[in-house]
């Protein structure tokens, strides 16, 4: 087995892991939800994102595994943060600084591993890998699709440090979702898959606030963001872009799809309405827009789409 090598920038590579201070806490669903995309467009058993803290490799999110944690001598993305392109270890059993190794030879067997590393300011700090418990090959097309959920894992880790949640409802805000948004589109685009965006925008949002106070349209909105998050799939993108305006980026999805999903949402809300009575209704107007891969058309764009279509329906 061969150990891997110490990066040249090692202190300052640590100083900037240690720095979004995400070390030992609890997984979040923001980096789940990237993983298990991984682990369904890709077809294996594994996905992680695994930080490469001093003496250990520790899963930010982890996917198929129930470790935790491993050693760093023994980690494949030790190895991964050496370079600046995707590792890739087709049969680990037939590489020598791999055959030996404890987790080639007991659980979890690795003999496949793609991992691509995740790059914050300048500095290495882990990987988006791949594991699968037998050997394959892994193409010019399978490489790029892994670096586009790598850069969607770098945006998020970026977002630690650019504060882009909504601190209200713990959604991404505008800047956050169009972070994530534009590497979905990347994404949609080299899959050629369908990419859904429904813009939302709550109802007599004004009127709640006017009757019942501020505090209470607080209320509204974080029920309505919970909702969101219960209702909608787990690879979907959904965000608060400010005031009453909600969004949601749905991969692989056709507008009928999107309306099937967008019906049983309302229903979810009416049995919160019933449920809750709080004195009012919450309801929404919403558009749905669906990305040409024949046009350059931005997410932007597809939100101004969205938000004209929103209106006219609530005009209709």
């Amino acid at each position: 087995m061969v150990k891997p090598d110490i990066p040249q920038n090692e202190k300052k590579r640590l100083d900037a892991l240690r720095a979004l201070d995400i070390l030992d806490f609890q997984a979040e669903e923001r980096f789940d939800r990237l993983t298990r995309m991984a682990k369904r467009i890709f077809s294996v058993p594994i996905a992680l994102v695994s930080l490469v803290d001093e003496n250990r490799q520790w899963f930010k999110s982890c996917i198929g595994l129930s470790l935790s944690e491993t050693s760093r001598e023994i980690s494949f993305c030790g190895h991964a943060i050496l370079g600046s392109e995707v590792f890739i270890i087709r049969d680990a059993v037939e590489d020598e600084r791999f055959a030996d190794n404890p987790l080639v030879l007991n659980d979890p067997k690795i003999r496949f591993y793609a991992g691509c590393p995740l790059t914050v300011n300048g500095h290495r700090l882990g990987t988006l890998c791949i594991i699968d418990r037998a050997p394959r090959n892994f193409g010019h097309d399978d490489i790029e699709a892994l670096k586009d959920l790598a850069a969607m894992v770098e945006r998020e880790l970026e977002a630690v440090q650019l504060a882009t949640l909504d601190e209200l409802t713990g959604l991404s805000n505008r800047r956050g979702f169009l972070l994530l948004a534009k590497y979905s589109r990347k994404l949609s685009i080299r899959q050629k898959s369908r990419l859904v965006l429904v813009f939302i925008d709550l109802d007599q949002f004004k009127s709640i606030n006017d009757k019942y106070g501020h505090a209470e349209g607080d209320v509204a909105l974080v029920a309505f963001a919970n909702l969101m998050n219960a209702s909608f799939r787990e690879s979907d993108h959904y965000a608060r872009l400010g005031g009453d305006e909600f969004v949601a980026l749905l991969s692989s999805t056709s507008i009928k799809e999107a309306e099937t999903m967008i019906e049983r949402f309302k229903t979810s809300l009416n049995a919160y309405n019933q449920q809750a009575k709080r004195g009012y209704d919450i309801s929404f107007s919403y558009g749905i827009v669906e990305f040409n891969h024949g046009t350059q058309t931005t997410i932007e764009e597809l939100l101004a789409q969205g938000d004209s279509l929103m209106y006219e329906s609530k005009k209709g």
